[in-house]
Parts: structure tokens; sequence; C-alpha cells
């Protein structure tokens, strides 16, 4: 590789990463780019910057790769490195990187496309058909110390903390299906799911005018940290025993009456799903952002004579730039999801806050900040 600019102050530390395998094992080790191939950037690519990753929030995929070994055909078949929601700093760049310069201050957009297929050739790249996303086996991902990434998905935060950079990406997800979703001024709105992706959609459904809101969990907890985020929320605790229909008797009670007319599914679970096109209005809409089983039942008569659209998503494409100014507009305020942090060191801690809803984490955040770094 030809030689890189090189960054102001050497890497003080050597790159460690968190691994995952299919034994289900989880681990904190060394990690590429080495510390010396950081210093002299020679393990960069044309078009790619170097990033010192400062904060990295746990998604709940890496907790599924890590404890089920796989999300659909996406399957842990080696060892493994987790994580795809991070920020940090330039540290190297390649000559022909322009458009970016040491210390810069970005968040990932973790995906590589090919820039040929028809997604990618229409703008809808998350389809692309060769993409390369972080931490989706087999390609490594982003909870490491350092990460080479091509500098056109390394999107520029100014001042932002690194903590809101590396909110970015879940809420990301949310606007991808806030845009698909058509969620306009006084719509009534059922948010299934009260986890991270829940809740930033939560606020992006309030911020876009949504009224009433009504949120549904089967854990309490989550739904009073629901109520403290968004206090004009209505919660329902899932139960068990709720049919489909009783599900959606509740949820038109809970609202005073008013039928959904778009519910956000963020939970992927076939219960609720069903529980949530019984609701819908006729004529409404039942968009799906959780990831689910392979197969799912779904009542397909309720859906044909109340003319209920069932839409779904796949990650998010031309998202950033958006999310960037919602954040730094101050719209949006995501700040207080972050209830739990970590050093890099201690991931494996981390990662046991995550997986543990008893434990109150809905953010964690895994960090490798400097003295006075935020």
């Amino acid at each position: 590789m030809s030689t890189t600019t090189t960054a102001t102050v050497a890497p003080a530390k050597a790159n460690i990463g968190v691994y995952t395998n299919p034994e289900h094992d989880l681990w904190v080790a060394d990690a590429l780019p080495s510390q010396e191939d950081v210093e002299s950037g020679a393990s960069l690519a044309p078009g790619e910057i170097t990033v010192a990753i400062k904060s990295t929030g746990i998604c709940g995929s890496d907790v599924h790769f890590w404890h089920a070994g796989r999300i659909g055909p996406m399957i842990v078949t080696d060892t493994h490195i987790l994580g795809h929601e991070s920020s940090g700093v330039v540290i190297a760049l390649h000559p022909a990187v322009k458009t970016h310069k040491l210390g810069d201050r970005v968040a990932i957009e973790p995906n590589i496309i090919c820039n040929e297929c028809e997604p990618c050739l229409t703008g809808r790249y998350n389809g692309c058909e060769k993409v390369l996303f972080r931490s989706t086996p087999p390609v490594p991902g982003l909870l490491r110390r350092y990460v080479n990434h091509p500098a056109s998905w390394c999107h520029k935060i100014g001042d932002m903390s690194f903590e809101d950079g590396a909110l970015l990406e879940p809420l990301s997800v949310a606007l991808a299906g806030m845009q698909r979703a058509h969620i306009t001024l006084g719509d009534s709105v059922l948010v299934c799911g009260a986890g991270p992706i829940g809740l930033v959609t939560l606020a992006c459904v309030k911020a876009a005018g949504a009224e009433p809101i009504v949120i549904t969990d089967i854990d309490e907890g989550r739904l009073a940290f629901a109520k403290e985020f968004c206090p004009s929320v209505r919660t329902m605790k899932v139960e068990f025993s709720d049919t489909p229909e009783r599900f959606a008797e509740r949820v038109v009670e809970l609202a005073g009456g008013v039928q959904p007319a778009v519910v956000m599914e963020c939970t992927g679970v076939e219960s609720s799903i069903s529980g949530a096109i019984h609701a819908a209005k006729f004529g409404g809409k039942v968009f799906v952002i959780g990831v689910g089983r392979p197969e799912i039942k779904v009542p397909f008569m309720r859906l044909s004579t109340r003319e209920v659209d069932l839409q779904f998503q796949y990650r998010y494409a031309n998202t950033w730039p958006r999310a960037i100014r919602l954040l730094q507009g101050k719209v949006l305020d995501l700040s207080k999801l972050v209830t739990h942090r970590f050093p890099l060191e201690d991931a494996v801690e981390a990662f046991g806050v995550a997986a543990d809803a008893k434990k109150g984490g809905i953010k964690v955040m895994i960090q490798s900040l400097g003295e006075g770094e935020k």
C-alpha cells in the first residue's frame, strides 16, 4: 500500500476486539489492524481511513449472534468480531482520501456496497446484492479499538458526543421505518416493543406529531422507562394469555377508542405481529422493523378484509445525514437511552447486562475514551 498520512499522535494501545464463535463463547483479544499497521498506515486500502473507535452500542443482533449463532441465513461459522453501532475519530487516512482529515469525529455507517447492482444504482443500497455489513458474518464488526473503513461511509459529526454518534445507527433504523410508513401529524400509532429500537421509534413518532401513541412490551420495567422517556405515551403490558383479538381490544381501549392508523412493530414476534394486524384500523398499516423467525403465521383474512398493509424493513439507506441533523438540531434527544457504560476491556460484562432484561439495560455502551473525551 502507499504511504499514508501519519496520525498526529501514534496509537498508544494495542488493538483489541470483542469476539464470538460457533460455540457461543465471548471474549476480548487482539485484533486487526495491528498497532504497528495503524501507525504506519500499511493496511489501508485506497479510499479508507483508520478510525479510533470511541463508543459502540450493543445491538440486539450482537447478542443474538452470540447466543444463537445466527440470524436467519446469516450464520457464525468461525471466530467473529461483533458490533456495528460505532463512532470515533480519524487517526490515519490513505493519500487518496480528500474528504476527511486527521482528528475528524465520525460515525461509521457499517455497510460497504458494490455500487453496481440495481438496488445500489437506484439508491436503495440496503438491498445491495454484494454488501459487506460490519458484524454480519463473515464480515468482522466494529467492536475494536481501531478499524479501517471506507471514508465515504464515515459521516462527520462535528462536536456531537461519541455516544450520540453511536446512537445514529439505531436512529437510522427507526428513520428508515418512519419514511416508508409515512406517519403524518395526528396519526394514531402503536409501537410494539419497548427495547432500544422501539424506544427510538417512539421518539421519532412523537416528534412527527403522532397522537395517541401506545407502546407495548412484556416487561414492566421497560414500559416504566418508556413512560419516563416519553411522558405522553400510553403503556400496555402484554399478557401471555392475550389472544390477538384481546391484544387489539386492549390497545384500542387504551387509546380512547382510536384504532391505530400505523403500527410500528419492533419485536418480530409472531403473536405481537398478529395482535398488531388485529389492532390496525381499516386501511391501516403494520410496519415490521423487528426481526423474527424465518417463518411465521399471520392472520391473512384479517389483513385482506380490513385492507391492512403489511410492510417490512431491511436495515436502512440514505438516513445518516438526516439522523445527524435531528440530533445536532436537538429535534431528538436520545441520551437517556444510554443506561450502562463499560470500557472495551470489560465488554464481556457489558454483554451480560445487554442480554439480561432484569439488569435494566436499555442501550449499553462500550467505550474506549481517552482522558477528557466524551
